[in-house]
């Protein structure tokens, strides 16, 4: 059995099963099957570089190789910031209670959203103290990390007397500008090339 998220608000804890709402789940879905004029279901391939050989599905990989060409395993690997420093993992939040704070409604609609979970008990465990509190409009945040990694996403609950949602995504970059003000881009500016200094021997 999957291992149960832990929420912990005003010393209560709570452990929850995650069921992922995705958009096959809300709206259904589609499924195109293609057959060739004989009646045989037709696959997918990929054209190798050669243009000739046809590779079958399952047939291709990635690898992460050193400056030598040799194959390197994903555990030898170590993330780095933009300065070189190794960034200290963050730990799965599986692993340990995570504590609820108060969140504003400024907070969670600045967010850009990735995934969005039904919370259900664990169990026969109950989110009755849970839903009282989503029930009152109140917003809940904690930083959150599927199986751990280099950062956090932001996690919020919401919801209302009977149900509770975990929305999970990244807090946005936002600039706000007033009428008639334009917004600024922070871009370099390319150079502008004109046609006398295309060299056409290069196509």
């Amino acid at each position: 059995m999957a291992k149960p998220l832990i929420l912990s608000l005003d010393g209560n804890e709570f452990p929850v099963s995650l069921l992922k709402i995705d958009r096959e789940r809300l709206y259904g879905a589609i499924e195109i099957e293609a057959f060739d004029e004989k009646g045989n279901e037709a696959s997918l391939k990929v054209l190798a570089p050669d243009g000739q050989t046809l590779i079958d599905k399952g047939g291709t990989s990635l690898s992460t190789v050193s400056e030598e060409g040799a194959s390197v395993s994903r555990t030898e690997l170590t993330a780095v910031d933009s300065e070189g420093e190794e960034i200290e993992a963050v730990p799965s939040s599986f692993s340990r209670p995570n504590v609820l704070s108060p969140a504003t409604n400024d907070d969670y609609l600045a967010q850009i959203v990735k995934s969005v979970y039904l919370l259900q008990p664990f169990e026969d465990e109950k989110l009755d103290f849970l839903h009282d509190h989503l029930a009152g409009s109140q917003i809940y945040k904690f930083p959150f990390s599927y199986r751990g990694g280099t950062e956090y996403d932001s996690a919020f609950l919401v919801g209302q007397k009977t149900d509770a949602f975990m929305i999970v995504g990244k807090q946005a970059e936002l600039q706000f500008v007033k009428l008639n003000q334009a917004a600024v881009l922070d871009s370099v500016e390319e150079e502008e090339i004109s046609a006398d200094d295309l060299d056409f021997d290069l196509l």
